[in-house]
């Protein structure tokens, strides 16, 4: 398929590599010449230099041949009006980048219609919810939503001498006698979709696959949860802190920030009159110690440095802070992190680019089930899609202990109108469902590429 990607910064960048990954054809866009012959040395697609709303440029990206048109650039209203020429000019879909919060208001519905947007992205409104969703079930390091929040995967990391350290998974199920499914184990450089026989170990992250409702009664009963995150430190007053921080304050939590620039501090204040706001330089220790890091229950760092969220992140999980985040955007960095200790990474643009895969894998589906979510998991080496089931689907009403699944695929979930159904082999899937399959080594655009 092919597709342009206007701006090739740092959420450009991550674009073009996933959808390079996937096989797709892609033209990268940037008025920038050293970013261009920069892009033109590491990735495999065609480079064109020039501005996104010149239509000699677009003519050369050729783009009445694209099937889908993606600007993110720096600037709200050069994606915008990019996407609305592009789509003049032939591009069958459009995708802006808006992080204004001023669009992202009331008016976002407004301008989608107006410039005929087929989606628009908010990096840090969207990591902001990812937060949310981490702080909101202590002890998980990643947390994916399913079907409107009718299911939910929880990523978590089973500490030095975890209660889990040496359960064997049928074992478990017995233990907690809750309805719940581990789905995938990474060990190392390893991944495993394992079985009941399975063991798990100190230092491996697992997949927890349950009901929305269950997962927080998950983990208390199998003795993994954290301190609930009441009292939240966030370090950088960014878009990302403003939009956390709504969320947190709807919620009941309370908010302090911390924030170096007289300026910000004062505009956030303003925009969210119910945080605490402090001035001053968060990456001196003394600082975070006269704000209370020590009786804290979540520190979250947003600064705009990934070394800097790293660091300071890192000295508050040595002062025993229960639930640390930090926002890491490059991926030998977060490696980095992980190694020294730091769990729980977000990464804008790992969340834009799982949006923009699942999109380009919904475009070119027309068998019977339509990609509705994907995730990429446990550092890439797996995905977890949802699909919803349309009328001509080939296995429908088949039990699925008579499919043959190809080998590392699992379907861990079936949602049916309002019930939730972690499948056994009696079980069947009908048209209208919505499926959650996870997969591991293997591309698959539609339901039926499930099985061999």
């Amino acid at each position: 398929m092919k597709i342009i990607v206007m701006g090739c910064g740092k959420i450009g960048t991550a674009i073009l590599s996933s959808l390079v990954q996937e096989g797709h054809d892609v033209v990268a866009v940037d008025n920038d010449d050293s970013v261009i012959e920069e892009i033109s040395n590491i990735y495999d697609v065609i480079c064109v230099c020039g501005n996104g709303t010149d239509c000699d440029t677009l003519t050369e990206a050729d783009v009445e041949n694209a099937e889908l048109f993606v600007a993110v650039t720096g600037s709200d209203e050069l994606n915008m009006l990019s996407c609305f020429i592009a789509r003049k000019m032939g591009a069958k879909h459009t995708i802006a980048r808006i992080r204004n919060p001023e669009y992202n208001d009331a008016g976002l519905s407004f301008l989608r219609q107006t410039l005929d947007l087929s989606m628009s992205i908010n990096p840090d409104f969207l990591a902001a919810k990812e937060l949310f969703h981490i702080l909101k079930l202590p002890g998980a390091i990643n947390l994916e939503t399913f079907s409107g929040g009718n299911f939910e995967m929880a990523i978590l990391k089973l500490k030095e001498n975890s209660p889990l350290d040496g359960v064997i998974l049928s074992d478990l199920r017995k233990k907690a006698d809750l309805n719940f499914l581990v789905c995938a184990v990474q060990r190392g450089e390893d991944l495993y979709i394992p079985d009941g026989s399975f063991a798990l170990k100190s230092g491996d992250k697992i997949g927890l696959f349950a009901a929305t409702a269950e997962l927080p009664k998950l983990l208390r009963t199998l003795g993994i949860a954290a301190k609930q995150s009441k009292n939240v430190m966030i370090l950088g007053a960014s878009r990302t802190a403003y939009y956390l921080s709504k969320h947190l304050l709807s919620g009941g939590n309370s908010v302090k920030v911390i924030e170096i620039d007289k300026d910000k501090c004062l505009e956030f204040s303003s925009a969210v009159p119910g945080a605490t706001v402090i001035m001053g330089n968060g990456a001196q220790q003394e600082l975070l110690l006269e704000e209370g890091i020590d009786s804290t229950d979540a520190f979250v760092s947003l600064t705009g440095m990934d070394e800097e969220n790293i660091l300071i992140s890192i000295f508050a999980s040595t002062h025993n802070v229960p639930n640390v985040i930090a926002k890491v955007n490059r991926p030998e960095l977060a490696s980095l992190a992980e190694k020294l200790g730091l769990d729980c990474i977000v990464s804008p643009k790992k969340i834009i680019s799982d949006i923009l895969v699942r999109y380009a894998r919904a475009l070119e589906n027309t068998l019977g089930s339509n990609i509705e979510t994907l995730y990429q998991l446990m550092d890439g080496k797996a995905e977890a899609l949802e699909f919803s089931v349309r009328e001509n689907f080939k296995y429908a009403r088949v039990p699925l202990k008579e499919m043959q699944l190809r080998d590392n695929v699992l379907i861990v979930g079936i949602i049916r109108g309002r019930k939730t159904i972690l499948p056994s082999g009696e079980d069947y899937i009908l048209p209208h469902d919505r499926v959650i399959v996870l997969s591991a080594g293997h591309r698959i655009n539609d339901l039926s590429d499930i099985a061999k």
